[in-house]
């Protein structure tokens, strides 16, 4: 069985919110509108599972199939027949149309189907019979993911025994955590720099979590009892204090206490699967889990201020006020998830009421490949489908739709990877103790936000050093077994380095955001959120000037960092900075019947932010005709306009996040944003009371 090769963004190295309709599924809905076999068919065959095929069906094969007394008795005789043939086991649909129906029907999620049948039938011949008939809109391959190896560097808690100063929190490693607060210090990294962090202590002031937060880690399974997660986990409490083996609040899935397995379709969320296996040259290795999801949850929410381990980005202050974590499994052990059992994960994640997806994982583009937003949208359509309806649903009662958020990749290719580089996500790229790029990340296209990733190597006096202090401290499963020593980790704490470290720590301040709205009574929509994430940013380009060595204690190489520059994504996102982004409205001062000038680049982050490429204005016809603006218009990077009566209006101003082009259909670029701002116009400058 071929497998499409999914990346945990780690130390070796989707989804459309507003995904288009798709012309070929419109036109095979018409009568006299025959669509080609091959266009109907959205991917390659190279990667199919055996017995297995994902269908978008026109609407009254839907409404039969939903009631059809067998495989083959669905009342259309040419698909019973073609089920007949093919040894057809089940058709069943992709989404739970039990929840929610209503509005998934209109989204046209109730027209998904997978249809299983004899394995031994080529599964080829099989997807072209159905593509031929013009029931079926499009015919998907079902595809199973696989990842590569990846390993955790395990320590012991006892390790933290330096003083760097006071600390919020009493969580004993949290000093070693120099992603949250970075003092420069050379015992953790030869090359650090103070500052280079997310600015999380002077955050924590503002908020350090909300229980009304859910994140979807949609990842390896997360390790629910772990001493430093287990207060923070979401909790199905029907199922906890139900029957075992019984679906006890009804939502299509039997004894989903923590979250829900995709791999095996119930809520059996285990971390330390696997098996030891041989490879052709007769060594051994662990195939399994590796504690990768469990160190990414750790990041978003280890409980803070507990006395043991690390602290989270949004994991509280220690009196049961950290946001919660939801597993959402895709890896158990040698097992992996197929794309349209993704799909049910996204959805499950929505129904249950996460409002951020928290997603470490992406498909590598191949050697000489390509890959744009209409392909990605095309060819992972059933996908596309699950995220829009995800980002389409209310998870918190302070937002208005979701969000999600993913790595970048660690290829050191100039583009993201996708689901990450699709222009309507966020892809974070990573930077090291010493605030410039990693050597892995990803960047440039569809690239929008840089976080903390860190490097293992260090620059010593005459050569390299190993140097794992350099990477991200966070929680992992102490009896997970690491994949090259064959050892288990024996400790519940270890470092990990990798865009997938990065990308938590982003989800982690869009907890802490949404946490802080909910505090303070304030609705944010997702397009708004997005927006404080891309644009709380500090400036990372001024310092992408000459090279970067880097290697390993053989050899050593020079990174050019100009070719950076521009291409990490909009800075290095400060959480204190987004937090102060929803205290406050941008308010930009005016006098009547004088030229105001709008530079939308000192609206971003500390002002030092360059926007590059495409950027726009909106003016509301209200605002308009309240203030009479007249003479706006927009040039390089500047709106200029002039308002002939006082009061007070609200403009929108847009940039891209990452990147001199927009993203979108055969375009692989950065996401288009926009940030509203208070025009507050005065009959004369008294400078008296400018906001």
């Amino acid at each position: 069985m071929n497998k499409v090769k999914l990346s945990l963004f780690a130390l070796a190295a989707i989804f459309a919110v507003s995904c288009v309709e798709d012309p070929v599924m419109e036109e095979s809905m018409a009568d006299d509108v025959q669509v080609s076999v091959a266009k109907k068919i959205i991917n390659t065959a190279d990667y199919a599972i055996a017995g297995e095929l994902v269908l978008y069906v026109d609407e009254e094969t839907a409404d039969l199939w939903a009631n059809a007394e067998s495989v083959t008795r669905s009342g259309n005789s040419n698909l019973d027949a073609l089920a007949i043939e093919f040894g057809a086991e089940s058709i069943e649909p992709v989404f739970n149309m039990n929840i929610n129906g209503d509005k998934k029907r209109d989204m046209g999620m109730h027209r998904w189907y997978i249809v299983k049948f004899d394995k031994d039938a080529d599964v080829q011949v099989v997807a072209e019979k159905f593509a031929s008939m013009k029931e079926i809109n499009r015919v998907q391959y079902s595809t199973q993911l696989t990842r590569p190896q990846i390993s955790a560097h395990p320590v012991p808690e006892s390790l933290a025994t330096r003083a760097e100063g006071d600390m919020p929190f009493n969580d004993p490693m949290l000093e070693l955590q120099w992603h949250y607060d970075n003092q420069g210090s050379n015992s953790i990294y030869k090359t650090a720099k103070k500052g280079e962090d997310i600015n999380a202590f002077a955050a924590w002031k503002h908020t350090t979590g909300n229980r009304q937060v859910v994140v979807a880690v949609v990842d390896e399974g997360v390790k629910y009892n772990h001493p430093d997660l287990m207060d923070n986990m979401w909790v199905n409490e029907k199922e906890l204090n139900g029957q075992e083996g019984v679906d006890d609040d009804g939502n299509g899935v039997k004894d989903d206490i923590y979250g829900y397995n995709c791999v095996k379709a119930n809520g059996n969320i285990t971390w330390d699967q696997g098996s030891l296996k041989t490879d052709s040259k007769g060594n051994t290795y662990w195939d399994g889990d590796t504690g990768h999801g469990t160190h990414v949850a750790g990041t978003v929410a280890a409980v803070n201020n507990n006395g043991i381990g690390v602290a989270g980005v949004a994991g509280g202050s220690g009196m049961g006020d950290g946001v919660r974590i939801m597993s959402i499994q895709i890896f158990d052990g040698d097992n992996s998830s197929s794309l349209s059992a993704n799909a049910k994960g996204i959805e499950y994640a929505a129904d249950n009421g996460a409002c951020i997806l928290q997603n470490s994982w992406g498909y590598p583009l191949r050697e000489g490949q390509t890959m744009t937003d209409a392909d990605y949208q095309s060819g992972y359509s059933v996908e596309c489908t699950a995220l829009r309806y995800f980002v389409s649903c209310n998870g918190c009662s302070a937002m208005q739709g979701n969000v999600a958020i993913f790595a970048a990749g660690n290829d050191a290719k100039a583009t993201a990877d996708y689901p990450g580089a699709y222009n309507e996500f966020i892809a974070v790229t990573a930077y090291a103790p010493d605030g410039l790029p990693t050597t892995y990340t990803n960047y440039n296209l569809g690239c929008n936000v840089a976080a903390p990733g860190g490097d293992y190597w260090v620059s010593g006096q005459y050569s390299f050093e190993y140097a794992y202090e350099g990477s991200v401290l966070s929680t992992i499963p102490a009896e997970t077994v690491d994949p090259y020593s064959g050892q288990k980790y024996g400790t519940d704490y270890g470092y990990m380095q990798g865009t997938s470290m990065a990308c938590p720590h982003v989800s982690g301040i869009a907890a802490l955001v949404v946490s802080y709205a909910v505090e303070n009574g304030i609705t944010l929509t997702n397009t708004q959120l997005y927006d404080i994430l891309t644009s709380s940013v500090r400036n990372i380009d001024d310092v992408l000037t000459g090279t970067k060595p880097y290697g390993d204690k053989a050899s050593t190489y020079f990174m050019g960092l100009d070719s950076f520059k521009g291409k990490m994504g909009t800075g290095k996102i400060d959480a204190l900075m987004a937090i102060q982004s929803v205290r406050g409205a941008l308010c930009v001062p005016a006098v009547v019947g004088q030229e105001v000038e709008i530079d939308v680049s000192a609206l971003l982050g500390d002002g030092n932010i360059k926007v590059t490429g495409y950027s726009d204005f909106e003016i509301p016809a209200e605002t308009r005709d309240r203030l009479a603006i007249k003479g706006d218009t927009y040039f390089s990077g500047k709106v200029y306009l002039t308002c002939q009566n006082a009061g007070v209006g609200t403009i929108t101003v847009k940039y891209i996040a990452g990147g001199n082009a927009v993203g979108g259909g055969n375009t692989t670029g950065g996401k288009l944003m926009e940030k509203e701002v208070v025009l507050v116009v005065r009959d004369v400058n008294d400078n008296a009371g400018w906001l």
